[in-house]
């Protein structure tokens, strides 16, 4: 389902691993494109079609579109990003396939503010939070509720229209700059959703299910910083070990989660923050996790959500025989994005030689070039760099992130005159 394999701004994604792990393990796959015109963020996506026995475009037609599906005999449907979910999930349902979540509660698995109300009447720990359509209700909502809040569209992804506002003015200026605009997935922001601020440590919690019982496949930690006027700027990611206290819980609760949204088969990820008073949901998505974290954990652990994904959907005995096993990091794993502080022309970067000379350096991406214009980041569409690490000693990476975060500044950038 929609197998778009880069971002808008270049960097590889999840996506392109789906069809060849299906294909190692003996199962040729169909590409089913959700719309005839994919929204623009996906526009400059190239899917390897080469490795699809066809690939159908949905024109909105369901019998059409199962007809053509039918001489294939699909054993499975997997959602190949945020925009095919929901689709996935009709398009599974009509075949009647057992990998199917349903479509009951298809629109709380991709609108925020009806997610976050189904996993409060499962009794868990959420955020307070009103779905608002007018600028008087939020304004009279953060006067009442006070400090700072989450100010965001309902049904976008990847930080889109994210605004963290600590005066009813801020959320105000936010409210009128989403309303009406198109989100990331091209759909009008009809409404929006202002949510309590969470204090405390981000987590993504990876996951892989069958027939509800579900395993945690990989556990990442999000390093965030307040800079060019945003609060809570992811900067960093990187794995951290299946056991401890902390792990324990979060698992707890992202598996409640994923009961209450109904997602009883396949991939998952659960967004979370630990807080003084326990975890508690950010946002939750029934598919592989994004950024390309499933292959970077594949990277340090040996094997990652997809392939407990592929096991799930072809060999359910071997994965209810293995599920619960905690997963051993062989190498630890972080990205690190550099953060812009300046805008014009980019002439080049300083200490770049540095940076891929430390010792757990892996790779680097630069989504910025020199001659580019480069803009100060505000989200991670506009991450001019991106670093990925990787060494068997964990020490190792946490020293080398730290250096890259001393290293980025404004010196680091190079501006043409």
């Amino acid at each position: 389902m929609d197998t778009y394999e880069t971002a808008s701004h270049g960097v590889p994604q999840t996506a392109r691993h789906i069809a060849p792990a299906f294909i190692r393990a003996g199962f040729p796959c169909v590409r089913v494109q959700s719309s005839p015109e994919p929204p623009a963020v996906y526009r400059s996506s190239r899917p390897t079609l080469e490795n699809y026995a066809a690939n159908i475009v949905h024109d909105g037609d369901l019998d059409r579109t199962l007809k053509e599906l039918a001489p294939y005999r699909p054993t499975a449907v997997v959602a190949g990003g945020e925009y095919g979910v929901a689709f996935a999930d009709v398009l599974s349902e009509a075949l009647g396939l057992p990998s199917s979540n349903g479509t009951r509660l298809s629109e709380a698995r991709r609108d925020k503010a009806l997610m976050t109300e189904a996993v409060s009447a499962a009794g868990l720990r959420t955020a307070r939070q009103l779905r608002v359509e007018t600028e008087a209700e939020l304004v009279a909502w953060h006067q009442e509720t006070g400090g700072r809040i989450v100010v965001k569209p309902l049904r976008s992804a990847g930080g889109d229209g994210v605004s963290f506002c600590d005066t009813p003015q801020d959320s105000a200026a936010a409210f009128r700059r989403l309303m009406g605009s198109p989100d990331v997935f091209a759909a009008t922001n009809t409404a929006v959703l202002a949510q309590e601020y969470l204090v405390g440590t981000e987590y993504i919690v990876n996951t892989a299910s069958l027939d509800g019982q579900h395993h945690a496949a990989e556990i990442w930690r999000s390093s965030r910083y307040s800079v060019n006027g945003v609060t809570d700027m992811s900067g960093a990611c990187y794995i951290v070990p299946r056991r401890g206290e902390e792990q324990d819980a979060l698992v707890e609760y992202a598996f409640a989660v994923l009961d209450a949204l109904d997602i009883r088969n396949g991939p998952a990820h659960v967004e979370l923050k630990m807080t003084p008073q326990g975890p508690c949901l950010i946002e939750a998505g029934a598919r592989l996790s994004g950024g390309d974290l499933p292959y970077y954990a594949q990277l340090a652990t040996g094997e990652s959500q997809l392939d407990w994904a592929v096991d799930a959907y072809l060999r359910p005995r071997r994965f209810l025989a293995r599920r619960g096993e905690p997963y051993e990091i062989d190498r630890y794993f972080a990205w690190v994005a550099l953060i812009s502080p300046v805008e014009g022309k980019l002439s080049g970067y300083r200490d770049i030689e540095r940076i891929a000379s430390m010792e757990s350096f892996r790779e680097l991406w630069q989504l910025t070039k020199p001659g580019d214009r480069i803009v100060p980041t505000v989200d991670d569409t506009t991450y001019p760099v991106i670093i990925n690490l990787m060494h068997e000693v964990e020490e190792m990476v946490i020293r080398d992130m730290g250096t890259i975060r001393y290293l980025d500044g404004m010196g680091f950038y190079e501006i043409a005159q």
